[in-house]
């Protein structure tokens, strides 16, 4: 069996100990040997002279469900060291079920599945075996299980509906799911009452996995209501809580993150390094009372004048008032995918810009084109109140952060996170700021990750775990896309195995199709197991 050497590179093996240089040996997909490796006759060497050698990044949420199979896709991936993607996120993906509802619901953020047409989680993982150079761990979404058992019915569920969404959420887990996803600001995970959560939770504790969830109530000046509900979640079921895309002002994420862990919670949260979101325009446009309606009656109403002036008339003055939107909301929301063929010249410019090129009021124009679309527009939205980079690094710096792009790849001009973020966080926040070492990157982009999820052999470089590594240069690694061009491949990172096989050859993807769907292998690695890391 050919043995593979990584000769020569400084070593940050995900574990928090400090980096050194060491020789790794990679032979039959799994790490042989970390140290002096001796020469061995027939072995191929990867010179690693100057250069830093790190477990495969691990992204902790992910819209790359599907795109994933888009060599594009995967190239931007592997360029920014990205070997694992966690999907199946915000409460709504493709399986359980047959793929239809995430299709069309969140097609602007997920896409359409290239090949799963059903089969439940086992058949969703095993369609990635062996299909994409990277590997792709999966969470049970909360949203889909509820719309299989209950269409768009914005009610509780009855006992024996409840007892059914418990058996999906337990076949998916036992099908190697590495936990359960609940986006409570999207339709059907916003009908669900704190009770119909637990009760969903309790099917996650049960295996040890881990219950992730897009908070209730929109995050910045609300995190504490929706730190407060996860934690009344987890102390009811004991179940291992992680707050995905965490976003607000740092003196509120520290107290609540502090206030849960004081309460006996086990929670972790990610976040990526930009300070614009990209989301569903039909998030800060459409009023709740519409989007209880599911997206197929929400559009319907919404091709109505009548109900759009209503919209206008009586939810825009509420928008407006949110500190994120402001008098010029339509100039800090860029139209970033649209699904009507006939509204696409849009993608790429303001909801104000588009607007104006047709003569139509901004409000009037951003609902006419959700309502084309079947509410299946992203829009990347830039907040008047821009927070400083300094902020950013202290979210960073918390022992319970993962790094996450939340990365969404399909539209014309989508967000540059997909493309930039892990870049970012090693050029930016490792090498010219300094807020991460090199063996805290590593913990923070894989080995925490990993551990937090089941994926006991993934995110170290230790003898037997499995080989997805990243050789990288500390002195050039950096993000290139931006808002204007937002796919632009991260440079810096040249050399990436996934399952011990090459998959970026001086950085130039090498054909192979190594990746897999991980199945959970551990239970979830709680918070307080964890070494405390100096400077964090």
């Amino acid at each position: 069996m050919t043995r593979t050497v990584l000769r020569g590179g400084v070593v940050a093996d995900g574990s928090g100990t400090p980096a050194g240089p060491a020789d790794v040996a990679i032979v039959g997909g799994r790490i042989a040997a970390v140290g002096d490796v001796v020469r061995e006759v027939g072995d191929v060497e990867v010179d690693c002279t100057s250069r830093m050698v790190l477990p495969g990044l691990i992204d902790a949420h992910s819209h790359a469900d599907a795109a994933v199979f888009d060599p594009e896709v995967a190239l931007a991936l592997l360029r920014q060291g990205v070997t694992t993607v966690i999907a199946g996120q915000d409460g709504v993906s493709f399986a359980p079920g047959d793929g239809t509802y995430a299709s069309e619901y969140l097609a602007a953020l997920n896409g359409p599945h290239p090949t799963y047409r059903g089969g439940g989680v086992s058949g969703l993982l095993a369609g990635y075996d062996g299909r994409i150079p990277v590997n792709v761990g999966y969470l049970v979404p909360h949203g889909t299980v509820r719309h299989e058992v209950m269409g768009d019915a914005d009610r509780p569920p009855s006992d024996d509906e409840l007892r059914r969404m418990q058996v999906l959420v337990a076949a998916g887990l036992s099908e190697g799911a590495l936990g359960l996803s609940t986006g409570l600001d999207y339709a059907p995970g916003y009908f669900a009452d704190t009770a119909e959560l637990i009760a969903m939770a309790a099917q996650v504790a049960g295996v040890g996995a881990l219950y992730v969830s897009h908070l209730r109530g929109g995050y910045e000046d609300n995190i504490g209501a929706g730190v407060a509900e996860i934690s009344e979640i987890a102390l009811a079921t004991g179940v291992s809580v992680h707050v995905s895309h965490l976003h607000a002002p740092w003196e509120l994420i520290g107290a609540s993150v502090r206030g849960a862990a004081a309460a006996g919670v086990d929670l972790s949260f990610d976040a990526y390094p930009y300070r614009r979101g990209c989301s569903l325009l039909a998030m800060p446009m459409v009023p709740p009372w519409l989007l209880r309606l599911g997206s197929a009656e929400a559009a319907k109403q919404l091709a109505d004048p009548r109900i759009r002036a209503r919209v206008i008339r009586e939810w825009l003055p509420v928008m407006v008032s949110r500190p994120d939107m402001g008098e010029r909301w339509a100039d800090g929301i860029t139209i970033a995918g649209v699904a009507a063929l006939h509204d696409r010249w849009t993608q790429g410019r303001t909801v104000a810009d588009a607007a104006a090129a047709v003569g139509v009021d901004a409000a009037e124009f951003g609902l006419r084109l959700i309502a084309d679309s079947r509410l299946a527009v992203s829009a990347v939205l830039r907040v008047p109140q821009q927070r400083p980079i300094e902020e950013l690094a202290q979210i960073f710096r918390h022992p319970a952060h993962l790094g996450s792009s939340d990365g969404i790849y399909v539209g014309g001009h989508p967000h540059p996170r997909g493309w930039g973020t892990f870049g970012r966080f090693l050029g930016r926040h490792v090498r010219e700021r300094g807020d991460w070492s090199w063996a805290q990157a590593a913990v923070h982009l894989a080995g925490r990750t990993a551990a937090r999820h089941g994926l006991a052999d993934r995110g170290r470089i230790a003898a037997g775990c499995v080989a997805d590594v990243v050789v990288l240069d500390p002195t050039t690694v950096a993000d290139r896309a931006d808002y204007e061009h937002p796919r632009q491949p991260a440079v810096g990172i040249d050399d990436v195995f996934v399952n011990g096989v090459a998959v970026l050859d001086h950085g130039r993807q090498t054909g192979s199709l190594p990746g897999k769907g991980l199945r959970r292998s551990a239970s979830v690695r709680r918070m307080n197991d964890f070494v405390p890391q100096r400077n964090q």
